[in-house]
C-alpha cells in the first residue's frame, strides 16, 4: 500500500482507491526539499534556544510567536531564563522587520509582576481589526501551579499593552484560573486516572473556527491530557466540552484537531512511550470521543507534534517520522493530504539533519506559509524558528 513517494490508503470495501491528487511522478522528497531551501531565520542573534512558535498573517505581515532563551540549546518548563518573543516578517520579502521580548520571569507590568519562572508556549490570536490577542503560560514545575496569561498588541501602534490579564478555564465544577490542577481535576471525574502535575497546561492545536465558534485542543503534557475546547466571545476562557485520553494505557499528549466532512471530529494524538507511534479518536458531539487507535496511514509515527489542518480545500496531516537521518531526532517530516481524512497522499516529505519539528501552517491569499523549529549542533535541534512559502 505504500510507494516510496506517494502514497493512498482506502476504506475496505471500495473496489477501488478515489481519483489521485497529485501527479503519479509526484516527488515528495523534491517538494520538501525545494521548500527548506528558501525559509528564513526569525530569530535573534543571541538566542541559543527557540522553539514551539505559532503564529497569524495579518495586512502581509507574519506575527511569530515563540519561546525562547540566550542560554543554551533546547527548552524546558524548569528553566526559568527561558522568555516569550515575537518577530514581525513582510511575507512578501521574508524579511524580519520586528523582534521583542514580551515576556519573561519577574517582569513588571502595570497591574502584576511575573512570578520566578519559565514563560513558555506562546500562542496567538487575531481578535479583531486592530488586536492581537496572545496567550503563553507561567510555570515553575514542583513550586507553584501553572497559569496561563494573555495581553493583547495593537496592530495600528505596532506595540504591547502593558497589563497581563489572566485567561480562565471553564469545567464541570465552574469558571477556574487557567491552571493545571482544574484541567485535572475534570478529567478524574470522568474517571482519568493519571496524577495530577501543577504545570503543562496549554493551548495547543489553536484556533479553528466550525458554525462562528472558536475551537482550540488543550493540552498537558506531561500529564498525558488532552481535551477540545470552545471559545468564549470575549476570548479569555476556554470551556471544556469532552476530553479524549483512552486507553489510560497509553500517555497520549499533543493533539491536533479537526472536523471531516460529515461534521465528525477527528483527532490525532502524539504518544509517549509504548510504540511511539501517533493515535486517532473521533467524536459526533466534540464531547464523547472513542478509544483512540492507530491507523494504517501513519505506520511509524515518532513522539513530536502533530499538525492537522484545512487549507486549500483540502486536509493537510502533519507527523513525525520515527526514521532519522544520521542518527538526528525528528529529522524526517511527512505532509498527508486528502479530500475525506481517510485517503491521504504524500504531498511533503522533509528530511533534514537541522530538524524539521513543531511546524505551523498558515493560509493566507491563496498561499500557504510555514514556520518550523530547526538547529544545527545542540542535539534536540531547537535553535531557531524559520519561516517561509510552503506553496
Amino acid at each position: 500500500m505504500i510507494r516510496p513517494i506517494l502514497m493512498s490508503f482506502w476504506t475496505f470495501g471500495l473496489a477501488s482507491a478515489p481519483a489521485a491528487l497529485l501527479p503519479a511522478d509526484w516527488n515528495a522528497k523534491a517538494a520538501g526539499d525545494e521548500v527548506m531551501a528558501a525559509l528564513v531565520n526569525t530569530t535573534e542573534p543571541q538566542v541559543k534556544g527557540a522553539h514551539d512558535a505559532e503564529m497569524v498573517i495579518v495586512k502581509g505581515k507574519a506575527y511569530i510567536v515563540v519561546e525562547a532563551n540566550d542560554v543554551q540549546g533546547g527548552e524546558s518548563a524548569e528553566w526559568p531564563f527561558i522568555y516569550v518573543t515575537l518577530s514581525v516578517v513582510d511575507v512578501a520579502t521574508l524579511k524580519v522587520e520586528k523582534q521583542q521580548v514580551f515576556a519573561r520571569s519577574e517582569q513588571v507590568f502595570e497591574n502584576v509582576t511575573l512570578p520566578v519562572g519559565a514563560c513558555f508556549v506562546p500562542r496567538i490570536l487575531q481578535k479583531d481589526d486592530q488586536t492581537l490577542r496572545i496567550y503563553f503560560a507561567s510555570e515553575a514545575p514542583k513550586k507553584r501551579q501553572a497559569q496561563t496569561w494573555y495581553l493583547d498588541y495593537d496592530l495600528t501602534t505596532q506595540s504591547f499593552e502593558n497589563k497581563l490579564h489572566k485567561a480562565y478555564l471553564k469545567t464541570a465544577s465552574g469558571t477556574h484560573e487557567m491552571q493545571p490542577q482544574y484541567f485535572h481535576a475534570d478529567a478524574a471525574a470522568q474517571g482519568f486516572t493519571r496524577p495530577a502535575v501543577d504545570f503543562g497546561l496549554y493551548l495547543f492545536d489553536s484556533f479553528k473556527s466550525f458554525d462562528g465558534k472558536l475551537y482550540v485542543a488543550l493540552n498537558n503534557y506531561p500529564g498525558g491530557q488532552n481535551a477540545l475546547a470552545v471559545v468564549n466571545e470575549a476570548r479569555d476562557t476556554f470551556e471544556v466540552l469532552g476530553h479524549y485520553n483512552e486507553p489510560g494505557t497509553l500517555k497520549l499528549t499533543e493533539s491536533a484537531v479537526n472536523r471531516l466532512p460529515d461534521g465528525t471530529w477527528m483527532a490525532i494524538c502524539r504518544q509517549e512511550g509504548g510504540n511511539r507511534n501517533y493515535t486517532f479518536t473521533t467524536s459526533r458531539d466534540g464531547r464523547t470521543w472513542t478509544v483512540n487507535e492507530h491507523k494504517p496511514w501513519v505506520p511509524n509515527g515518532a513522539s513530536s507534534k502533530p499538525t492537522f489542518d484545512q487549507m486549500k480545500g483540502l486536509y493537510w496531516l502533519g507527523w513525525q517520522e520515527s526514521t532519522q537521518i544520521n542518527g538526528v531526532s525528528r529529522s524526517v517530516f511527512n505532509l498527508d493530504i486528502s479530500e475525506d481524512g481517510t485517503n491521504w497522499e504524500r504531498k511533503y516529505r522533509f528530511e533534514t539533519e537541522k530538524s524539521f519539528q513543531y511546524p505551523v501552517f498558515r493560509e493566507y491569499e491563496g498561499r500557504i506559509y510555514l514556520g518550523v523549529t530547526q538547529g544545527d549542533r545542540d542535539p534536540s535541534r531547537k535553535e531557531r524558528i524559520m519561516f517561509g512559502v510552503l506553496e
